[in-house]
């Protein structure tokens, strides 16, 4: 994912429940990437935490890594890579409490 070149551009990308698992320096680099690969106006959509946070989590007897950043931080890094950011939920109760982004690729 850190490093995923296609060549190719989509009309949308999705990152649930996987964005997450990469560390705060993985996840600011991510974005050059959504925005190499998506055609303009092409939408982003991704899940995070509410608030900058490392922790491990478990599932069926594993251990998982999940971070997240500032949220100020998620729509700075939006801006700087040609994103608008058409929604952000919070805690969403209908996403079993994900807070949940959505962007448009600017072009």
């Amino acid at each position: 994912m850190r490093h995923l070149n296609l060549f190719q551009k989509f009309d949308a990308i999705l990152a649930w429940d996987s964005f997450f698992h990469l560390p705060p320096d993985a996840q600011r680099s991510m974005f050059k990437f959504f925005s190499l690969h998506l055609k303009p106006n092409g939408c982003l959509l991704f899940n995070s935490g509410n608030s900058y946070a490392e922790t491990y989590g478990e599932m069926k007897g594993q251990d998982f890594y999940h971070a997240s950043l500032d949220p100020e931080e998620y729509i700075t890094l939006l801006a700087q890579n040609g994103f608008n950011l058409m929604m952000n939920k919070v805690s969403d109760a209908d996403c079993g409490r994900r807070t949940v982004w959505l962007a448009q690729k600017i072009d």
